[in-house]
C-alpha cells in the first residue's frame, strides 16, 4: 500500500492507505475529503479537485501537464505548488506524497 496524507484546509489530516495507480482525487473522494468536489469526475474538465503540493514533494509529483495547466487558470488562488489532484496518479515515487486543500474550488 502507498500512504498519502491529505491535509484540508481546517487543518484536519486524512492519513490514507491507497492503492498503486489510483488519483489523489479519486481517494479524496473514497475518503470524503471536505473542499474535494471533483465535479468532473476526473477528466481534468474542471478545477474541483485543486490541491497543493505540499513544498518537500513538488519535484517528486512534477508540473502540470498542458491542459492540467489551462484548466487551473479556473482555479482558486493558483500558486506555484498547484495541482489538479485528478491528474496526480499514485505511484512508489510518491508513496508518503502529502497534499492540501485550498480555502475553497473554483
Amino acid at each position: 500500500m502507498t500512504k498519502l496524507t491529505i491535509v484540508a484546509f481546517d487543518g484536519i489530516r486524512f492519513d490514507l492507505d491507497v492503492t498503486e495507480g489510483s488519483t489523489v482525487m479519486e481517494n479524496a473522494v473514497r475518503n470524503s475529503v471536505p473542499g474535494i468536489e471533483a465535479e468532473c469526475g476526473g477528466a481534468c474538465a474542471c478545477a474541483t479537485c485543486h490541491v497543493y503540493v505540499d513544498d518537500a514533494w513538488v519535484e517528486k509529483a512534477g508540473p502540470p501537464a498542458p491542459m492540467e495547466e489551462d484548466m487551473l487558470d479556473f482555479a482558486y488562488d493558483v500558486r506555484p505548488s498547484s495541482r489538479l489532484s485528478c491528474q496526480i496518479k499514485l505511484t512508489p515515487a510518491l508513496d508518503g506524497l502529502v497534499v492540501h486543500v485550498p480555502e475553497r474550488q473554483a
